[in-house]
């Protein structure tokens, strides 16, 4: 049987989802509802926690406590990657039209604020590994983030490693300033002769770290999906990895698997 603060958190999450709370809207305050509900204010504030761990709600310091905003979500296939590969020889202005982030939320190129720092970092032990190359290899190291605008948290957090000898006869491919690049990773390896085979991706799930829960806006109690992209060129080197970490309250991510007939 539920007890008290569950079911007032109940007619509250049942309130926002019927519409009669919206996006925005301020709730009574934690004294107005013990009112309302006839109820300790330890109670309306274990039933307020409730509805924070869910992300139906979100406390403003000094403002009270608001119905939140559903953010946008994002829906991540496998299809994804074919569908930039086919974009490598477009033109220019064809690829700068659109990018993967459009591709998985329906948004626009003009929906969204980008940013990508670069920096050359030695290979660890760890990083070395997984790019098969010897540990204190060159690397340049790529961190990107995407949001909406209308938002304040990225939809995920990047961090990609290329092996600068790999990547060094384009010299624009070690410039920060050269992103956003139409057509994305694809497209600038394709620019130093190399082809994509396949993209392997492995998916795990964790709590979040407090910087990751903090950067990504996460409500409390939410896990990231941690995903490791690994890029394999046509002469089965590896080409690029990246380390990407998503939230788990916004992403989809949807596999379709072709099945050979029989």
């Amino acid at each position: 049987m539920a007890v008290a603060y569950e079911r007032i958190a109940d007619e509250l999450r049942e309130a926002i989802r019927a519409g009669q709370l919206q996006p925005g809207d301020r709730l009574l305050s934690e004294t107005k509802l013990a009112e309302k509900y006839r109820k300790s204010v330890p109670t309306i504030r274990d039933a307020l926690r409730l509805l924070r761990d869910e992300g139906l709600v979100e406390k403003q310091h000094g403002r009270g406590t608001f119905v939140r905003r559903p953010r946008t979500k994002v829906s991540r296939t496998n299809a994804r990657h074919q569908w930039e590969k086919d974009r490598v020889r477009d033109p220019e202005e064809n690829r700068a039209k659109t990018g993967a982030t459009e591709h998985d939320t329906g948004l626009t190129v003009n929906d969204l604020i980008f940013q990508a720092s670069y920096r050359e970092i030695e290979a660890s032990e760890e990083i070395a590994k997984a790019l098969g190359v010897t540990e204190g290899t060159p690397l340049v190291e790529r961190t990107y983030r995407t949001r909406y605008a209308a938002e304040d948290a990225p939809f995920n957090l990047v961090t990609s490693y290329l092996v600068r000898e790999m990547v060094a006869a384009n010299p624009d491919l070690l410039d920060e300033t050269k992103e956003p690049w139409p057509g994305g990773t694809q497209s600038q390896l394709h620019t130093v002769g190399i082809e994509l085979d396949r993209i392997e991706e492995h998916v795990t799930a964790r709590p979040p770290t407090p910087e990751e829960a903090e950067e990504l806006g996460l409500p409390h109690g939410t896990a990231v999906l941690i995903l490791r992209k690994t890029s394999y060129d046509t002469s089965n080197r590896v080409v690029e990895m990246s380390d990407i970490t998503l939230p788990g309250d916004r992403t989809e991510m949807l596999f379709t698997t072709p099945l050979e007939r029989w």
